[in-house]
């Protein structure tokens, strides 16, 4: 039987929670559900959370707080996804580009290199759900001689008195850093409930908020609701409770809430996810690392150390002397066995859109080495122990009769 590369858990508990939402609240746009949904977020991340329609929307919401737009800078790693960039550049501010350490996550030396007194903001990635090297990047951050070139041109900005520290935590609901969970590491932080991620609620993200003081993370929680509902102080819920037709337009925002409809999906998964869902990844990844143990070719993907524990969004793969042909060729023969693969991800700078922009992947050496030699295996909840024990064969056979 083909095994797939990746498919939503859609349970159960998923099928009532819909029907609920359905036939139970009948409320299809933002309401009980969100705010469901973001309380059982609170419970992991220990931070004020507001749900949105994508990562994207929910990076770009604060970037937008922020004030960054045209003539700013936000440094981000080469080796992303696309949308790491876009958030920035769809506000109109110029992307700086910085190479990624062995782990696939930013590279802190390189990020105090490529400061300005433009830079507005920093988005390290957690690649895979590894966290990034938060203790060095906040390190860089606060530097004499960087906190000194910092330009504020917004009140937020004055206020913060430094660069934005925006995490992409896409991948990495669930993991931890120095014993603490994921959305306490960085002013915000942003997950993305993607259809393919480990938790979905479709198409999805959710902001944590955990700015230090003098701001108030419940009131900036409660201002970033109504920004991302156009600047409007009620939900379309609220303002239909009887007698509560009233409304604000408090700030020119933007139109990026959740939709109940989807918050239903990811309620019914974020329930059990500490208890069951993360466990059970947790568990396809060390028979991966079994499985490929002493094979002199497998370089393999870390989980956890003495700092960091990943959330096993992805397995990444690398093949010790392959390079991107013989990538290639490997992932075909895998395909033509009925397993579905993935490489994460084609550096931006090898794409047409960012090549066009002057981007050039000669200037990303470790970027270009890691993803060069990279494959992606399934990891999702639904695997079996014989699917996983049938994708380590697969892999095996294709790997050592095409090197």
């Amino acid at each position: 039987m083909p095994i797939p590369f990746s498919l939503p858990l859609i349970d159960a508990d998923v099928v009532a929670e819909v029907n609920d939402a359905l036939t139970g609240t009948g409320w299809l746009t933002t309401g009980p559900k969100v705010r469901q949904l973001e309380a059982e977020i609170t419970k992991i991340t220990g931070t004020p959370v507001l749900c949105v329609n994508s990562w994207t929307s929910g990076a770009m919401l604060m970037l937008h707080w922020f004030g960054v737009g045209p003539g700013d800078e936000v440094i981000i790693p080469a080796y992303t996804y696309s949308a790491t960039a876009l958030c920035a550049m769809n506000l109109g501010a110029t992307v700086v580009m910085v190479d990624v350490d062995d782990d696939v996550t930013i590279s802190a030396a390189r990020i105090r290199a490529a400061i300005t007194p433009q830079t507005k903001a920093v988005i390290p990635v957690d690649m895979a759900g590894w966290p990034a090297d938060y203790d060095g990047i906040r390190a860089v951050l606060a530097e004499p001689a960087v906190l000194e070139q910092f330009t504020a041109t917004t009140e937020r900005q004055g206020k913060l008195g430094r660069i934005l520290l925006l995490s992409d935590a896409a991948h990495s609901i669930g993991s931890t850093y120095q014993g603490r969970p994921n959305g306490q590491q960085a002013d915000a932080t942003v997950f993305s409930l993607h259809s393919v991620k480990n938790i979905t609620t479709g198409e999805g993200g959710a902001i944590c908020i955990n700015l230090p003081e003098p701001f108030d993370n419940d009131a900036e929680y409660l201002f970033l609701r109504a920004f991302a509902l156009n600047g409007q102080t009620k939900s379309a819920f609220e303002k239909n409770q009887p007698g509560a037709w009233r409304y604000d337009i408090i700030d020119q925002g933007m139109k990026v809430n959740m939709p109940d409809i989807g918050a239903a999906i990811g309620l019914a998964q974020i329930r059990k996810y500490e208890s069951t869902l993360l466990p059970d990844r947790k568990r396809i990844f060390a028979q991966y690392q079994a499985g490929f143990a002493g094979r002199d070719w497998a370089l393999l993907p870390v989980s956890k150390n003495s700092e960091r524990e990943s959330s096993c969004h992805l397995y990444m793969l690398r093949i010790a002397g392959a390079n991107e042909s013989t990538r290639d060729a490997i992932i075909q023969v895998i395909a033509d066995r009925g397993v579905g693969v993935n490489v994460h991800y084609i550096p931006m700078p090898m794409l047409t859109l960012f090549k066009s922009r002057g981007y050039e992947i000669a200037d990303y050496p470790k970027t270009l080495e890691l993803y060069s030699n990279e494959i992606t295996l399934p990891l999702y909840n639904g695997l079996t122990d014989e699917q996983v024990a049938e994708v380590i064969r697969v892999v095996i056979e294709s790997v050592e009769s095409t090197l």
